[in-house]
């Protein structure tokens, strides 16, 4: 009786993977990777809600009159260090995840997060440079488990669903994200609320050391410290996943055991079932078709431009991205929608400053990922994320050049007020920004990258470019914080020299947006197409069968 060749067996289980019908599993790996980005947006974007309180509690000064603001350099790390350690985080994790297999490291970057979110709202210090010291102390490690559950839930993600629907699983995954957006403003509205009710306090201009009471101090630690709730929720069930039936058969070489894992969590039945037992007869592979590596020229010609435009894409799409939700504050109020600083306690400042993101994520940022998960695998990657790029590059364009039409004209009885403009206009235009973000680039950008490359580099390039992504993130933390500065010396915020202003800013955001649409274009379209074929993986295989038969 002639054996089954590896080749002949890992065809027929990646072929079943392929075909799986869509099942419970399938929803309960959403749920347990999706939980993942849940904590990761809630964590990364909790902080642009409180930064202002904590230049209230810390950075007050009497002589100036008006309520305590972050220090550039203190703003720029307490904003932008949590980025840093994301980057390093998908570098590193994703090098792993290809190295020790998806599912031995997946549970320490859940415990990472667990641990730096509460030890963030620990932050100790007798001072304000000790308690800030050792929050970005603590939000670069939580930075840096956040940045292995890119390319670890993605990769997973991706090698266990079927072809028909492994874009919305993807997607559906990533888009916990919104709900993560969300849920820190919720939580910063809920706290600030309870502390406003029981220590009810003045305005700053009408009392300015009662309007920010000592306890002002337990909302943002609580804040910080719910990001540990989720993450420790699905802790159990991330650890009794098993390993990917991809990693099994295509990296650990172990088909049998791929096939017995996909037979328990997917029903999956395979057609001999003795014949994987027998691998051990299979002949040797021939070194004309060894497999090449990341720093090889066999990757360079059949995936080099593909990692190229992942990268540059993500790295543009972050820089417009991050710098609208991290600094969404400082545009609410530049068009008035946020009074001025001086008019409001420090729990009424938190209150209005979660509101107001928690309506952006509900009617733009929330519905963006959703219809991304019911349309990617209809209408396809590429055209979401170019029609994405190009909508986004449109609104910035007018909220640019209508900026003043829009925002108005600072008000005769009070400058920090604006009148004549139209300021729901400005805040709809702004809005559909992120709607065109999630429904498109945002999503796709972490979709694709899981898609294209082989099984045993698959994390590695997820994790590149998700740092490509987290480098414009940073790009656009630091650099809006001090490119959105008045241009006029005496109006930009204490501490900050003079910018180039709101308005050149948004330009400057439009233009990211252009240069990623036109990066697009680098990005093959992955819908419908298995695996291995994307990566190229069958091909090889395919020229392995016929060496064997050779050496026969």
């Amino acid at each position: 009786m002639s054996t089954p060749s590896d080749h002949d067996v890992r065809r027929e289980v990646l072929t079943a993977l392929d075909k799986a019908k869509t099942q419970g599993y399938h929803f309960k790996s959403i749920v347990i990777a999706g939980m993942g980005f849940f904590t990761d947006a809630y964590d990364l974007f909790s902080i642009s809600t409180v930064s202002k309180l904590l230049g209230r509690l810390y950075y007050y000064d009497p002589a100036l009159k008006k309520p305590g603001a972050l220090p550039p350099n203190v703003a720029a790390a307490v904003n932008g260090v949590a980025l840093c350690g994301t980057l390093a985080g998908q570098l590193f994790f994703g090098w792993a995840g290809d190295k020790f297999g998806r599912k031995k490291v997946y549970g320490i970057t859940l415990m990472l997060m667990i641990f730096t979110s509460v030890a963030s709202g620990l932050s100790f210090g007798a001072s304000a440079t000790g308690v800030m010291t050792t929050l970005c102390f603590f939000r670069f490690w939580l930075g840096f488990g956040i940045g292995g559950d890119y390319p670890l839930s993605a990769t997973i993600m991706s090698e266990y669903s079927n072809t028909r629907t492994r874009g919305a699983f993807i997607g559906a995954v990533f888009a916990m994200q919104g709900f993560g957006i969300l849920s820190a403003a919720a939580v910063a509205i809920i706290l600030s609320s309870i502390f406003d009710a029981a220590f009810n306090r003045p305005a700053f201009n009408v009392d300015p050391i009662r309007s920010t009471p000592p306890q002002a101090d337990y909302v943002w630690r609580l804040l910080f410290m719910f990001g540990a709730i989720p993450a420790a929720a699905t802790y159990y069930y991330r650890i009794r996943m098993p390993e990917t039936a991809r990693f099994t058969a295509l990296i650990a070489k172990n088909t049998e055991k791929a096939a017995k894992d996909m037979q328990k969590v997917l029903h999956v039945q395979f057609t001999d079932a003795e014949r994987e037992t027998q691998l051990s007869e299979s002949k040797p592979t021939l070194t004309s078709t060894k497999e090449y590596g990341l720093f090889s020229a066999d990757f360079a010609k059949h995936h080099g431009t593909q990692l190229m435009g992942c990268a540059v894409c993500w790295f543009m799409l972050d820089v417009a991205f991050y710098s609208q939700n991290l600094f969404q504050k400082d545009i609410f109020s530049a068009v008035g929608w946020l009074p001025s600083a001086k008019k409001m306690s420090a729990f009424e400042e938190v209150f209005r400053i979660g509101r107001a993101q928690a309506i952006i994520a509900l009617v733009s940022t929330v519905p963006g990922y959703w219809v991304t998960v019911a349309l990617i695998d209809r209408i396809g990657r590429f055209w979401i994320q170019l029609n994405g790029f190009f909508m986004m590059t449109v609104f910035m364009f007018v909220l640019t050049f209508d900026y003043y039409t829009l925002r108005g004209q600072p008000c005769p009885a009070d400058t920090s007020k604006f009148c004549g403009g139209n300021h729901l206009a400005f805040i709809a235009i702004y809005a559909l920004t992120f709607f065109f973000a999630n429904f498109g680039p945002n999503s796709t950008t972490f979709i694709v990258p899981a898609e294209l490359f082989p099984a045993r580099l698959r994390s590695t390039c997820h994790g590149i470019s998700a740092a490509a992504g987290k480098a414009g993130a940073i790009v656009g933390a630091f650099g809006f914080l001090y490119a959105s500065q008045s241009e006029h010396e005496g109006k930009q915020d204490h501490g900050y020299p003079t910018g180039i202003g709101i308005k050149k800013s948004l330009l400057a955001l439009a233009i990211t947006n252009c240069i990623g649409l036109l990066f697009t274009f680098f990005v093959p379209e992955t819908m419908g197409e298995s695996l291995e074929n994307l990566s190229g993986e069958n091909k090889i295989a395919a020229q392995r069968k016929e060496a064997e038969h050779l050496q026969l």
